[in-house]
């Protein structure tokens, strides 16, 4: 060993040793303040499905490659990590001496070969994620970027260590072939060969492009060990319990979309009937009343901005980025868990845990904020203003969107829960929805006798559960359905249609009241059970001695369709739910319906957020328009799991949309652009907005927004009437 070889040893054992401590003290910070949070004990459920599901995305990279060349690229970055970690090993060996090497495999030419191909295109990906940061920098001009809020200076910083750990791996080989000690040859690693062409016979070049390429990604560490919320080199190792930990494994869609988390303290399953706001949880009010998993999920953000450009409520100018809110979520959490970490932190009166001597030792900064109420504007020091919270429609693009499978919705209706149900805060024009809830049993705030009259004027008659002996589906109305103008042309077409096609059903009539679906997104978890328990007993009553494969729902409303299919199975209401779109496609699919003549014109669909991206039914409602229409369905730009919301869910039906663009109009524009002259839906929630739009634009007599049921039925029954234009919904 020459002086050289001595003084690169030296270098790389002393900094691998201050990184190595930095890093240890840093995961030990990380995981003190993850297990600050509440328990989750239902995420260790199941472990072979979450282990398969873990090992698929992230070797599969099957979300990343959503956004196809975004996510080749980022593949091969990854794998390039985790291979060429072996380099960096390797490298240890070359800093003591010019022809070291790993011992066993460092001279298998298939390593060599392996190795080299992944450098090749490890380089060639960080190059093109480096160019696509650049591309979408915030400044740049055109408008917001997915990038905006996050902080670029790390990104930068990991994306040019990537690169040059990448080239000094190649010139460490250059300097060994130009040194005669490579051990490969050149039809397996021509580009080492060839940066060796180019390099000078360095007898130390080696262990001096060793030490160099040790202490880049010692310094990687380095700041990253300093910088624990840096989501954006932490991911590497976060995003794999993260996805393990998902709340769902099995389910096709992403985690936290479809049902809502249940509402639980300390663990378990919220009980109204016993519960104590002063000895039980009611949502979310401190940071460390999030699970664990919430804070890990916070961790884990590795500020791509997906989820952001992505976001309907971002997009037409409002403050919720999905993004920012789980950095200021994050931030806060760390910044406050010195004064946790000491005992301090309120208990659920509102009173301080910690004494005086505990938090004798705490800076002024840690316990400003523990100060901080989590909900708040900025003139109260809030961590996440109340714009921010109540501009989510629940629309899910974000969770479908995010690679590292964050649950941005179940966090955010925690937050509302706390806000409805203990501080009562909440936009006030949505009180009078929760009103006629409580009092009515709809949102509209309709006299329950009128639930039946959609029935009048029908040609056959619609039968009532109880005054038949046997039906093959319970057709739930919903409220929208029974009550609200545009919806109960659905609701008579999709009648229409089942007795054309012979199916036998029936409707529970006055016996319906509303799923619940706009409390539970609201926040208000109390109604949502009171109204969800009584329908779950009416249902269980009306399938009385069925299995559950024949005790069959069909529903026009998408938010019904999930919380009855996904959410009543909380409250004990095992059903097989299925969508009118889905039920119509079978039947023309099968021949009991038959499209006799086709609807021209022109027509694009628009898929409700809660009937595709958070139930993944795209086929069903295209098949039944492929077979009604003259001609293609003209997509809008952004459909399917990318289709943009119309901004009703989340109970922003029943709130104003006071701040930015509304959302409605924005995807109103998007179908119009098509040239389309019908825009077909499949849920009473898009009718009204879309129609609004239509009208707010001044198109309402060139643009038709129509159920897909309704397009059917022209089809079906050319002789039926089209209707009037779309009237005013009933008044709450």
């Amino acid at each position: 060993m020459g002086s050289v070889q001595i003084v690169t040893t030296i270098l790389a054992a002393g900094i691998t040793a201050v990184a190595v401590w930095l890093a240890v003290r840093a995961v030990m910070k990380m995981t003190a303040v993850i297990r600050l949070g509440q328990p989750a004990p239902e995420r260790f459920a199941d472990k072979g499905a979450r282990t398969r599901k873990m090992l698929v995305e992230t070797a599969g990279h099957t979300r990343m490659l959503k956004w196809g060349v975004v996510g080749a690229a980022h593949w091969f970055v990854m794998v390039g990590f985790i291979v060429l970690s072996l380099l960096v090993l390797e490298a240890y060996f070359e800093v003591a001496t010019t022809d070291g090497g790993l011992p066993i495999i460092g001279h298998w030419t298939i390593f060599g070969l392996v190795t080299e191909i992944i450098g090749v295109l490890g380089l060639v990906g960080i190059l093109v994620l480096m160019a696509i940061r650049l591309r979408n920098r915030p400044n740049r001009p055109g408008g917001r970027s997915r990038f905006t809020g996050s902080t670029m200076w790390q990104g930068y910083f990991v994306e040019w260590i990537v690169l040059l750990v990448l080239i000094f791996g190649f010139v460490i080989r250059g300097f060994k072939v130009a040194t005669d000690h490579f051990e490969f040859p050149f039809w397996a690693t021509p580009v080492s060969h060839a940066v060796g062409a180019v390099l000078p016979d360095w007898a130390d070049g080696v262990s001096v492009a060793a030490a160099i390429k040790i202490i880049i990604s010692m310094t990687w560490l380095i700041v990253i060990s300093l910088n624990v919320t840096m989501g954006v080199a932490w991911h590497r190792f976060l995003a794999f319990p993260n996805i393990f930990f998902k709340r769902e494994p099995t389910k096709p869609a992403g985690s936290g979309l479809g049902a809502l988390r249940p509402m639980t303290s300390q663990g378990k399953p919220l009980d109204f009937e016993e519960a104590d706001p002063e000895k039980d949880q009611f949502g979310v009010a401190q940071v460390e009343q999030f699970t664990w998993k919430g804070l890990l999920d916070f961790s884990t953000c590795t500020e791509c901005g997906r989820c952001q450009s992505q976001c309907p409520a971002w997009n037409t100018g409002k403050p919720l980025s999905p993004k920012l809110l789980v950095l200021s979520l994050r931030d806060h959490a760390y910044a406050k868990a010195p004064y946790l970490l000491a005992g301090g932190g309120k208990d659920l009166t509102g009173e301080e845990k910690a004494t005086q001597a505990q938090l004798a030792h705490l800076d002024v900064l840690s316990l400003a904020e523990g100060d901080k109420p989590l909900i708040g504007t900025a003139e109260e020091g809030g961590v996440i203003d109340p714009d921010v919270l109540w501009s989510c429609t629940t629309c899910g693009a974000c969770v479908e969107q995010c690679p590292v499978d964050i649950e941005h919705v179940d966090h955010i209706v925690d937050m509302r829960r706390y806000q409805v149900l203990i501080e009562s805060s909440f936009p006030s024009e949505a009180g009078v929805m929760l009103r006629n809830l409580e009092n009515k049993g709809n949102p509209w705030g309709a006299p329950q006798n009128t639930r039946e009259d959609w029935t009048k004027g029908l040609d056959f008659e619609v039968p009532r559960v109880g005054e038949v002996d046997d039906f093959e589906y319970l057709f739930w109305v919903g409220c929208a359905g029974a009550f609200e103008d545009r919806a109960k042309k659905t609701t008579r077409a999709v009648a229409t249609l089942l007795n054309e096609a012979g199916v036998s059903f029936a409707i529970l009539g006055e016996g319906e009241t509303c799923s619940g679906d706009p409390a539970r997104r609201i926040g208000n978890e109390f109604v949502f059970q009171m109204l969800a328990q009584q329908n779950v007993e009416t249902l269980n009553e009306a399938f009385e001695g069925r299995e559950k494969a024949k005790r069959k729902i069909v529903a026009t409303c998408p938010h019904c369709f999930n919380t009855l299919g996904n959410e009543y199975g909380q409250l004990g209401g095992e059903f097989e739910v299925v969508h009118h779109t889905q039920l119509l496609a079978h039947l023309v699919s099968t021949g009991k319906l038959t499209p006799v003549q086709p609807v021209d014109g022109g027509v694009t669909y628009h898929d409700p957020c809660y009937l595709g991206r958070h139930n993944r039914v795209f086929a069903a409602p295209r098949e039944v328009l492929g077979d009604a229409i003259e001609g293609e369905i003209t997509e809008m730009p952004r459909n399917s799991e990318r289709s943009f919301c119309c901004g009703a869910g989340g109970a922003r039906m029943w709130m104003e949309e006071k701040i930015g663009k509304r959302i409605n109009v924005d995807r109103v524009e998007e179908a119009m652009a098509t040239g389309a002259k019908t825009v077909a839906v499949g849920c009473p929630f898009c009718s009204t907005m879309l129609n609004d739009g239509v009208n707010g634009k001044g198109a309402g007599e060139q643009v038709e927004v129509i159920d897909v049921a309704s397009v059917l039925l022209r089809s079906v029954k050319p002789e039926q009437p089209r209707g009037d234009k779309e009237s005013t919904p009933v008044a709450g």
